[in-house]
């Protein structure tokens, strides 16, 4: 009796840490952070658009971007940014409705 108690402690231990786990892991996906670093071609209050390498990257802003030092064209700059998504359309896979037929 005491080993079925134990076991069943176990998986329910096991159990809890795995839903843990599971319900912790959209959020650290969420708050990975991103840097681009370069000179500024343009600073709107919507958004700043910087120079990487032979690509111009825009990044949104809002009233709560937070800003050290003078934010200008010309300035070196790097910005902290993050990945979220605002809308997902799912497609059907073509080869697969391909085979269907």
């Amino acid at each position: 009796m005491q080993t079925i108690k134990r076991s069943m402690l176990t998986v329910v231990s096991a159990l809890a840490l795995g839903a843990t786990l599971f319900a912790a892991s959209p959020a650290r996906a969420a708050d990975k952070e991103y840097q681009v670093t370069g000179p500024v071609l343009e600073v709107t209050d919507a958004s700043i658009t910087v120079q990487k390498g032979k690509e111009k990257w825009q990044l949104a802003r809002t009233k709560d971007t937070k800003v050290t030092g003078d934010l200008k064209v010309g300035a070196k700059v790097t910005i902290m940014y993050t990945m979220t998504a605002t809308s997902v359309e799912a497609k059907a896979d073509a080869k697969a409705e391909k085979a269907k037929k």
